[in-house]
C-alpha cells in the first residue's frame, strides 16, 4: 500500500460538458420564427446534425419548454410532436421499434409536417368511405 490510500477522495460527480451550441441554436429558432412570419417559410432543424451534449440537450429543452399540444404517431415506430412554450416552434423526436431514438428535430412551422395528411391518404379516406356509405 501506498500513502494515497490514506488521501480522502470524494467524488461529487461528472463535470458538466457543453459544446456551447444552445445559445446560437435559440438564436436560429427566433431568425426562423421571424421569417414563418414574414414569408411563411417553415424550418427543419436536425439536432442530429448539430454537435450536442446531453447537457445541450437538457438546456435547450429546458428553455424551449412545453406548450399546448401533443401527440403521438405509430408509424415505423413511436414519434412524439410536442409544441413547445413558443407557439410554432416544436420538438420532434422519432423512435425505432425498439423505442431507441434516432432523430430529434425542432420545426419551426404552423403545422408540423409529421401531423399534415399526405395527399394520397385522403384520396384513400374518400375512396374508403364512399365503399362504405355504398355497403
Amino acid at each position: 500500500m501506498s500513502g494515497l490510500d490514506a488521501v480522502n477522495v470524494r467524488v461529487e460527480g461528472l463535470p458538466v460538458h457543453s459544446t456551447d451550441n444552445v445559445l446560437p441554436l435559440l438564436h436560429q429558432v427566433r431568425h426562423a420564427l421571424h421569417r414563418l412570419t414574414s414569408t411563411g417559410e417553415p424550418t427543419t432543424i436536425d439536432l442530429s446534425s448539430i454537435p450536442f451534449s446531453q447537457y445541450d440537450r437538457d438546456r435547450l429543452f429546458e428553455t424551449l419548454g412545453e406548450g399546448e399540444v401533443q401527440a403521438r404517431l405509430d408509424a415505423f415506430g413511436p414519434s412524439t410532436v410536442r409544441e413547445t412554450a413558443f407557439p410554432g416552434v416544436w420538438l420532434i423526436q422519432h423512435s425505432s421499434l425498439q423505442e431507441k431514438e434516432f432523430s430529434t428535430l425542432i420545426e419551426i412551422t404552423r403545422m408540423p409536417s409529421a401531423l399534415v395528411t399526405p395527399e394520397a391518404d385522403v384520396e384513400d379516406s374518400a375512396a374508403a368511405l364512399e365503399a362504405r356509405l355504398a355497403e
